[in-house]
């Protein structure tokens, strides 16, 4: 096993009276790709919005490793004028969305190329001289947005509007934008809702290939347990706010409390 490239410590969320996470910990490993599930309702989605920068915990920490040492993801979210999600993204995090949010009035290539703004960010004097820096940089800009269309299947698509794309496109566009931003971490939330069984099997080739070709560390909440069984290294399951198993899909599916959310019953009930 690698080292964790993401750690969460004992992080408990609260919305006023509702704790919607108690005490949750566990680890990303570094080129893996880990699940976490759990019934409706068990706080997956808010836990995310805690690693991706749109809440801060209420307590705990979520620490992102880095080149320069561990980075508080909590310190980026409150972080005055430019915190939140913002300088999240900057320290390695891109994330996708259950509802597909792209420019759906922009092409295929212009979403890619927004996603990139920072990296041809370099001055409005840069830009209205075209400086060579500039222009280099737009260059790179370009050559790294066609790059991840066609790891994506959609270099046909470039020209096309966004919102004209078929759904299961639309998901596959939808990472390669996130991939454009570099990211060590990549954080896909249920990708597979809406797509058709073939769709759901081209994703999960997608996001194998994400690993195995490009090193890349994904964290993802899917329902789908087929393909979370099929793609995952390591399965974290959360019932009610809090971990109720956390180990290899092997581990996860045999697992009493597991069988026990899904099912909606007592672990005395399964194991009867």
């Amino acid at each position: 096993m690698s080292a964790p490239i993401l750690e969460v410590q004992n992080v408990t969320m609260r919305f006023g009276g509702i704790v919607a996470n108690r005490n949750v910990s566990f680890s990303v490993e570094e080129g893996a790709i880990t699940a976490l599930i759990g019934p409706n309702g068990a706080g997956k989605t808010t836990m995310f919005n805690c690693i991706t920068g749109f809440y801060r915990a209420s307590e705990g920490r979520i620490l992102l490793k880095g080149d320069g040492g561990d980075e508080d993801i909590g310190d980026l979210v409150t972080r005055p004028i430019s915190g939140g999600s913002h300088l999240v993204t900057r320290a390695g995090i891109a994330r996708t969305f259950q509802n597909i949010r792209l420019f759906k009035e922009m092409s295929v290539v212009e979403n890619l190329l927004v996603a990139q703004h920072r990296a041809t960010r370099n001055g409005i004097l840069s830009g209205v001289l075209r400086t060579s820096a500039f222009r280099r940089a737009e260059r790179e800009a370009i050559d790294r947005a066609y790059y991840w269309l066609a790891q994506m299947g959609l270099v046909e698509d470039a020209n096309r509007l966004a919102g004209e794309l078929p759904y299961g496109r639309q998901r596959r566009l939808e990472i390669a934008r996130a991939m454009c931003t570099s990211p060590r971490l990549i954080c896909l939330d249920e990708p597979a809702a809406g797509l058709n069984p073939s769709e759901t099997r081209e994703l999960a080739q997608v996001i194998q290939r994400l690993c195995s070709d490009h090193d890349q560390t994904v964290l993802v909440i899917e329902h789908d347990m087929g393909l979370v069984m099929r793609i995952s290294d390591h399965i974290v399951v959360l019932d009610h706010g809090e971990v109720i198993s956390d180990g290899t899909p092997e581990h996860v599916a045999n697992d009493a409390a597991v069988v026990a959310a899904y099912l909606g019953v007592s672990e005395e009930e399964v194991q009867a």
